[in-house]
């Protein structure tokens, strides 16, 4: 899974276009680009970067590794890019970089710039059922897919932000079912907003459904309802979706997350998009209306017949055959899916009417208005939880059903796995803990988990009573951006054991300890005298510490970490890299003086902080983090 994007000048790429021109110069032969790799040395006595490119041209020159590397060396030497050149091992050739060089040349721009790249993107994240208060794991997912459109954006691509709102869902159903039919005295009272009450009405719905059976019965009569449409409790229930939505947008904004537009399902049905898809669909011999078995009277989009673990799956018990439209002819969320994506695509000759909201966030609805041109993507990327792997890939294998191959190969699903709490964290919001047990689920069944509101309050708090002193951004902000890059630090497909107190801690892996270091950085250019402060570029010591060289690298390393983040749809890479160059500048910053230096030296370190502060900054936008000034 991945994007081909433009890389933008680097020192990466620069040194390759230098170690490449080398070789033809000593071998007569242009080697292939993709032999050339160029990385940061493991450790420092090795030099600043390395390459192996000696060794993988020692079959198609004919010649042994180290004899290419030596004369590499020797004309490496010579290039005013390299301070020095050697060669080491079986055939590495290490390069220690001009630094001085480097920025100078790089003095214009402290950040990559990035060309347009062409096309749209729809990224599609959030997306969560509209009858309750959003919790932590949900957030997890609005996290990951606002990093991945802000990715995307920052290296150049069309970007539009999707959230669906499947207001016909069975969860909705549930939780209009327990306003209307629950006994009032099951439910507390006194929630502070109404999307809190419809949590614990959903939870105490789901206990009445265990001992009740009519109440569960009501139930399926609501959700008929609802995708009927037009009708006493669908009317309802669209008032109810609207206030739960306003409070999950509240929610989200508090992380700066935003989209370009909500869709709506119901607005699925309502534009004709499913019954566009259901004919479309009806030329394919792969969907098919089952006459017998446990599927008779569905409609279902049948597994490829090349695919033998299907066959063997529909042999058994289990039926690997995705049903679209049930006997009773409700859709699955899966079949208004496959018509959403359609249109995502711009496969289908219609289009939603929409409402522009107060904040400039378009949605679908009943009005007809002028609008931005919305969907026609050239790549579909979705945010879903991993464990809906299966539903995606039917959307995919409809794509293909109806001879939408290349629209099916450029469709994406992020999977990553689910956030849990910790047993101090359970405890602490009171759910009962065992002996023995330190890992607890969030069930919402259950009424079991932690509401993104109460988190940022919890965190809040810790960040407040953590503070000595009260300079910059407010608490909240702190806490806001310490939660995104806890749950973005952790790699995607890694269970998040939530400890509330990890998240605030001001050492280690976090974000205080990422966001104290720019605001550090920032500090120091501050106190620095003005001209000296806004200095990128200034001639280097003859010779650099360690630790300098180490931040030098990092920086020069950024172009590449942001496209290899973006190739790879993954935030986490930008975390791992912030967080190792706060490291890394932090121990610059205990070994190395800075203001009291020489001049020499001062102005290098400066210009090096000065870059600090700039790349930092452009990571920590991408990870949805403040980066202040001061802290």
């Amino acid at each position: 899974m991945s994007m081909s994007i433009s890389s933008p000048v680097s020192l990466s790429t620069l040194l390759k276009a230098r170690i490449g021109a080398a070789v033809e110069t000593l071998f007569a032969q242009p080697p292939d680009p993709n032999v050339i790799v160029v990385e940061p040395a493991a450790r420092p006595e090795f030099g600043d970067v390395t390459t192996n490119v000696a060794m993988r041209l020692a079959r198609p020159l004919g010649r042994p590794p180290r004899d290419i590397a030596e004369a590499l060396s020797q004309q490496l030497a010579q290039d005013p890019w390299i301070r020095r050149a050697d060669a080491a091992g079986p055939g590495y050739v290490n390069l220690d970089i001009a630094w001085d060089v480097w920025m100078q040349a790089e003095g214009r721009e402290l950040l990559p710039i990035f060309p347009p790249q062409g096309g749209k993107v729809i990224v599609e994240h959030t997306s969560i059922n509209p009858n309750k208060a959003a919790h932590v794991g949900h957030l997890r997912n609005a996290c990951i897919g606002d990093s991945v459109a802000r990715l995307l954006r920052r290296t150049g691509q069309l970007v539009e932000v999707h959230n669906y709102i499947d207001d016909l869902g069975r969860q909705v159903a549930d939780t209009v079912t327990g306003l209307l039919y629950l006994d009032p005295g099951t439910v507390a009272t006194g929630q502070p907003r109404f999307c809190d009450f419809c949590w614990d009405v959903y939870a105490a719905l789901h206990q009445g459904y265990q001992s009740n059976p009519s109440l569960k019965a009501q139930g399926d009569q609501t959700l008929h309802e609802l995708e009927a449409g037009d009708n006493r409790i669908a009317w309802m229930a669209e008032a109810f979706v609207q206030q739960i939505l306003e409070d999950q947008l509240r929610d989200m904004a508090r992380f700066g997350i935003r989209y370009d537009l909500l869709v709506h399902e119901s607005d699925i049905l309502r534009a004709g998009l499913w019954e566009t898809a259901f004919s479309r669909l009806q030329g394919s011999s792969r969907f098919v209306r089952e006459t017998d078995g446990p599927q008779a009277g569905c409609w279902v989009l049948r597994a490829r017949e090349d695919d033998e673990d299907a066959a063997e799956e529909r042999d058994g018990a289990h039926m690997p055959d995705k049903v679209l439209v049930r006997s009773n002819g409700l859709l699955t969320y899966t079949a208004k899916d496959i018509a959403y994506h359609l249109w995502k695509f711009g496969l289908l000759p219609l289009d939603f009417r929409y409402h522009l909201r107060g904040d400039g966030l378009y949605s679908t609805g009943r009005e007809i208005l002028e609008h931005p041109a919305l969907g026609g993507a050239n790549t579909v990327i979705n945010v879903i939880d991993r464990r809906q792997s299966y539903p995606q890939e039917m959307v995919q294998e409809a794509l293909q059903a109806v001879g939408f191959e290349e629209a099916a190969r450029n469709l994406h699903h992020i999977g990553y796995a689910v956030v849990s709490l910790s047993r101090r964290t359970a405890a602490h919001l009171g759910v009962p803990v065992e002996e023995g047990r330190d890992v607890y689920p969030m069930a919402g069944r259950q009424g079991i988990g932690i509401k993104i509101a109460d988190l940022l309050a919890l965190v809040a708090e810790a960040v407040e009573s953590a503070r000595s002193r009260k300079e910059g951004i407010g608490s909240e902000a702190i806490a806001s951006g310490a939660i995104r890059y806890y749950l973005l630090r952790h790699n995607l497909q890694t269970d998040i054991v939530l400890d509330t107190d990890s998240v605030a801690d001001i050492h280690g892996n976090t974000g205080p300890y990422v966001m104290y270091t720019h605001a550090r950085a920032a500090g120091i250019l501050r106190r620095a005298d003005p001209t000296e402060a806004e200095a990128v570029a200034a001639p280097a010591p003859a010779i650099l510490d360690p630790w300098e060289r180490m931040v030098a690298i990092s920086l020069a390393w950024w172009p590449d970490v942001l496209v290899e983040a973006a190739r790879a749809y993954n935030p986490t890479v930008i975390a791992t890299y912030v967080h190792e160059l706060a490291e890394r500048f932090n121990r610059f910053y205990e070994e190395c003086p800075i203001l009291r230096a020489g001049d020499t030296e001062r102005r290098f370190r400066l210009a090096l902080v000065r870059r600090v502060v700039a790349v930092m900054a452009d990571g920590l936008d991408l990870l949805g983090v403040p980066a202040p000034d001061a802290m």
